[in-house]
Formats: structure tokens, sequence, C-alpha cells
């Protein structure tokens, strides 16, 4: 069964790394044209890619030639970042939180949230982003969001995260509303991209596997839950893959 470090959000990805690394989906380039035609965003532009994890968003941005200061906590999640990003001169990589990134004062001109925000504590973070920021800098907050009623295979997947997952309905970035984003930007604008993913089995079984909410090896639940995936998968597969339709999810704005 999972041990006590498995349920403490700093913590939770250290034994899913590996999966993290292969299977979670990439972001859009279209996010960087957006950002571009927003707000003016350049590759002069320095950023905290906060909760960076194993650096999928900060790839996206030092590709772009922005510097990246990727902030994670987690040791196994930020020494895989810096395995396989070193080749940047323009990422570094960070020991910090959301709530104390360690960053100097007014330091960067975007302090953006990926797929982490729903792991952070909401007040302490808009004062450490207020306080990172420059003084005209913008807050990005970023989720690729899986769209459960895309097909059958997608609702049928949800259900089984419903019913089988640990704690799923209780860390879903979904819970993250727009009463918590209003409280977090002063105001946000917003936009949103649908994409298609396809997964044979071993991406299916990987994706979720890289998810905290799944069961972990040894926990009771853990056979039932991937049998049931794997069944799910025989009965919606289509010349050995699925689609998993993604909309990313963007929110821009100024916290003070």
């Amino acid at each position: 069964m999972s041990g006590p470090h498995e349920q403490r959000p700093t913590h939770r990805f250290s034994s899913r790394v590996s999966d993290y690394v292969r299977y979670r989906p990439h972001y859009p380039r279209e996010l960087v044209a957006w950002l571009r035609d927003t707000i003016g965003f350049a590759p002069a532009w320095r950023v905290a890619d906060v909760g960076s994890g194993t650096g999928i968003f900060s790839k996206l941005l030092a590709e772009n030639g922005n510097v990246v200061m990727a902030v994670e906590p987690n040791d196994a999640m930020r020494e895989e970042a810096e395995k396989s990003l070193g080749q940047f001169a323009n990422f570094h990589s960070v020991s910090g939180t959301a709530e104390a990134t360690t960053l100097p004062d007014h330091s960067v001109d975007l302090a953006a949230a990926a797929q982490a925000f729903h792991w952070f504590d909401p007040l302490p973070t808009r004062r450490e982003f207020a306080r990172i920021l420059k003084p005209e800098g913008w807050a990005l907050v970023v989720f690729n969001t899986r769209v459960v009623e895309a097909d059958a295979f997608s609702r049928r997947y949800e259900d089984l995260l419903q019913t089988h997952a640990v704690d799923y309905t209780r860390v879903d970035h979904r819970l993250v509303d727009a009463e918590r984003l209003r409280a977090f930007f002063d105001e946000y604008r917003e936009w949103r991209h649908r994409w298609i993913k396809q997964h044979d089995l071993d991406g299916v079984m990987g994706l979720s596997a890289s998810s905290s909410f799944t069961p972990a090896p040894g926990h009771p639940q853990h056979d039932t839950f991937y049998a049931a995936l794997r069944a799910l998968f025989a009965d919606h597969a289509r010349n050995g893959y699925v689609d998993y339709l993604y909309e990313t999810e963007a929110y821009l704005g100024r916290v003070s």
C-alpha cells in the first residue's frame, strides 16, 4: 500500500515520475502564440514555472527562448527535469514551493502554474506571485483537461476513475472553478484549445499510472482497477489505439 508520502501534495508523484515523463500530455504551441498575441509574450521574458514537475511546460518555454526558473518541491520530479532539460542554458532548476519560491523580488515577467495550481494554497501563492512578478508582470494558470464526454471510451474511463480511483473526486484539478480563479486574479481572461492524443494499451496504462489518484502497486484496488482498464481498452480500441480528447485551458491575469 502507498506510504504516507503518497498523500502529501509535494510527494504524491515521487513513485510515478517515469510514467509521468513518458505518458503525460504536453502543451500545444498555440498557447505560446496566444500569449504573444494577447500580451506581447516574447523570448526575452523571464518566466517562473511554479510546480514545474518533470519540466513539460518548462520545455515549451525553453524552446521559445525564455529564461525559465522551474520551481519544484518534489526531488524526484525536479531531478528528472534537470536531466531532460539540462541541454537548455536558459533552464534553471529551483527547489521551492508555490508559497515560497525562493526567487528574488520582482524578478520575472510571467509566473505560471501548469497542471499544478490545484495543489497550491491560493492566498499565500497569490502573495508570492505578486512578490516575484515585475510591476507589469502577468500570472498564468494552465490545465490540460480530459473531455469526459468526448466518446464512449472517455465516459467509461471517467466512470472507472469515479468508482475505483483512490481520492479522485478530492484532488481533480477541475475543482478549480471560476470562484477560485476570481479570488486569485485581480481579473483574468481565458483561452481554450482542443486536440487529440492517441494511446495504445501501454500508453493508457502508463497515463493512468502517472496520476496520483490511481491505485498504486500494493493498494487493495490496484489489480481490480487495471483489469477493468484493460477490458475497457479492449472494448473501445480501434487499430490498437484509443483517442483522448484534451482541452487546454489557460487563465491569464494580474495579481496584486
